[in-house]
């Protein structure tokens, strides 16, 4: 879907430096996650593509189906995306600042996917290695996979370590194969 990220962009990145101007990344995150998953509702994506509400009348029930009052630029952003047609980017504008917000936090979530569980040594020391190879603080979540045969493969953003027998098999096949 490049072309939601496309059009995604400029809002999150608006977002993001209103966010930093006014020292509140936080609540900007937790606002934006809350519009998103709202957004992702069924009822509220009929509502968003209805052609018969007005832009403000969908900027207004969004606004009153968040539960708590967003801050300015947060309503400003609501009733910029309602007027442009765009609230239906509301789960992409969230995602792309949460990237945004991780760049400037220096810190990177990574998924762990082990055939076995890892013990809380091997996590921590895990933990420290990638905090030197990716430079950033990291945030480890681990999952299970017993299909992975052994290993683990590691996630963070785009970057993947596969280092699963599964995936060992999968080379070899592919070497044999070409």
């Amino acid at each position: 879907m490049a072309e939601l990220s496309t059009l995604a962009r400029p809002y999150a990145k608006a977002a993001f430096n209103a966010a930093l101007d006014s020292s509140q990344l936080d609540h900007w995150s937790a606002q934006l996650a809350t519009l998103a998953a709202i957004s992702q509702h069924e009822t509220v994506e009929r509502l968003i593509v209805n052609p018969e509400l007005s832009a403000a009348d969908k900027s207004i029930t969004l606004k009153q189906l968040i539960g708590e009052p967003l801050n300015a630029g947060g309503s400003n952003l609501v009733d910029v995306l309602a007027e442009n047609r765009r609230l239906g980017l509301l789960a992409e504008i969230s995602e792309q600042f949460e990237v945004l917000k991780a760049e400037q936090e220096k810190t990177a979530d990574v998924l762990v996917t082990s055939a076995f569980s890892l013990s809380d040594s091997q996590q921590k020391m895990l933990t420290e290695k990638l905090s030197t190879k990716l430079s950033r603080q990291v945030q480890l979540t681990v999952k299970i996979d017993e299909s992975l045969l052994g290993g683990v493969v590691i996630r963070s953003g785009d970057m993947v370590i596969d280092g699963s027998v599964r995936g060992k098999l999968a080379k070899l096949a592919e070497a044999m194969n070409s």
